[in-house]
């Protein structure tokens, strides 16, 4: 992708994560209160174990908890390595899922030439991760996974349908900021960052709890090309 793609140039993209952390530090397990129903993340992680060979490596991006995805895919004798940004979080993650590894990271870290290293990948999941990024992050944080990924390598993301930008929310009694895109112009950003679309689901979710509205929530199934 050109400067013009992404909006900015990488070395001067300044990463602004204030409160964002923090926010899951403290929310915790009320996450799994909130949001107790995980079927199309559930499903799309059934894509990933139907799609590859046992013991492929995959990468869990925004890993939360750990529970579904990371135990899910540990369960079906994957090798997962889950990443997110909330010490609060990995620390869960690795109570409820021992058989995996897991790295309190920024995805910025994982760029290609940045300061983590993790190797390569068979397959990536961010489920509800990049929307908790700027826009103008989104297409650098696609070219970070379409380089942690081997060739033809798969990656199933989910997202929120909606047009907005660093937008702040009251989210389970803190205030988080998350951006989104119609689902046509989702569909762009994922062709434009180097990857196939091969299956998309979309879902309409009530959370549990007063303070964060329904939403419409995307599920994209996706090949890297090379």
């Amino acid at each position: 992708m050109t400067s013009s793609d992404h909006g900015t140039d990488d070395e001067t993209l300044r990463l602004d994560r204030a409160g964002q952390a923090e926010a899951f530090d403290a929310i915790g397990d009320r996450y799994h209160e909130a949001f107790p129903h995980k079927e199309g993340q559930i499903s799309a992680g059934e894509w990933l174990i139907a799609s590859l060979p046992a013991g492929s490596r995959v990468l869990d991006l925004g890993c939360g908890t750990g529970v579904p995805t990371a135990r899910q895919l540990t369960d079906a004798g994957f090798e997962l390595v889950g990443v997110d940004l909330s010490g609060g979080m990995v620390k869960l993650a690795r109570e409820y899922v021992p058989d995996a590894t897991f790295h309190q990271l920024d995805l910025a870290d994982l760029r290609p030439g940045g300061p983590r290293d993790l190797g390569r990948f068979d397959a990536v999941a961010a489920f509800f991760s990049l929307l908790m990024l700027p826009r103008a992050e989104i297409p650098l944080a696609l070219r970070s996974i379409h380089h942690l990924l081997v060739p033809g390598g798969l990656f199933a993301l989910s997202m929120v349908e909606a047009d907005v930008d660093d937008f702040e929310i009251p989210f389970i009694g803190h205030t988080i900021r998350v951006s989104g895109y119609v689902l046509e112009d989702l569909r762009h950003v994922l062709e434009t960052g180097g990857f196939e679309i091969v299956k998309e689901t979309s879902y309409t979710y009530a959370p549990a709890v007063a303070d964060v509205p329904p939403e419409e929530q995307i599920f994209l199934c996706c090949r890297r090309r090379d």
